[in-house]
């Protein structure tokens, strides 16, 4: 009898990790498929990242590798990294159809939302360094260059620095969301995150300085931000509650 539990219990968990490797694999395929055709592409690409910076640099001046083969490693790194953005939607679909059989109707209809909206929300941290952040930035930065410096940014570092300027931007866009979980979990109230809201605005500034260049330019362009979603997350929490409530009360 133990013997015939145990293994009606192995059975579908076994069956679980196939398909979770199953979707794992689509996931992959699906990225290597995009990156495949975007290789070709690769130099255009990094082009494309490199245009704030090269529009704010000094005339004549170009960026520099020092690397033996940085010059063809950092534009596939570029090239990467979009295949995973352009990917994203099927990577999350699979993720999705995955566990989506084990929720309850009421958290199907939580869940969907937020994994929508963070994808969203995450890219369009991301545009919004890349269109907007990145020019104030650059521009502020080599204005103030003395004329005594020949400048020629390294495209090692310059990858190093968007990478990191696109994920403190993409995570700062979350906070509306992580707002809400918090609050749906029940791991803090709504009316303390109101009450801590002086401290939120210190931390704001102290992740900025940390994650930014040593500049105010850009660390106001990431803080600034971070506050005022956190506002938004303030004021959109009671109505994601509510809904949720209603939905949950009228499964």
């Amino acid at each position: 009898m133990a013997q015939d539990a145990s293994e009606n219990t192995q059975g579908p968990l076994l069956s679980h990790l196939i398909e979770l490797r199953s979707r794992i694999i689509r996931s992959a395929t699906a990225i290597l498929a995009v990156f495949l055709c975007m290789v070709p592409f690769s130099s255009p690409i990094f082009d494309a990242v490199a245009a704030p910076l090269l529009s704010a640099l000094p005339q004549g001046a170009r960026m520099i590798a020092t690397g033996v083969i940085t010059p063809f490693l950092i534009p596939v790194k570029v090239s990467l990294l979009l295949a995973f953005l352009v990917a994203l939607p099927y990577v999350l679909h699979q993720a999705w159809s995955f566990i989506v059989p084990g929720l309850y109707e009421h958290e199907r209809r939580l869940a969907g939302p937020l994994i929508v909206s963070s994808c969203i929300l995450f890219v369009t941290g991301m545009a919004f360094c890349y269109f907007f952040v990145f020019g104030v930035v650059f521009q502020s930065i080599y204005r103030w260059a003395p004329h005594s410096i020949s400048v020629a940014p390294d495209i090692e570092s310059y990858y190093s620095f968007v990478i990191t300027m696109f994920l403190a931007f993409g995570l700062t866009f979350e906070v509306p969301v992580a707002v809400m979980v918090l609050v749906r979990m029940g791991v803090v109230s709504l009316q303390k995150l109101k009450e801590i809201r002086r401290y939120v605005i210190v931390g704001s500034f102290v992740v900025s300085a940390i994650v930014t260049p040593p500049d105010v330019v850009s660390q106001l362009l990431l803080a600034i931000p971070l506050c005022l979603l956190y506002e938004i997350g303030l004021i959109l929490t009671p109505l994601f509650l509510k809904q949720h409530i209603h939905g949950t009360n009228t499964a």
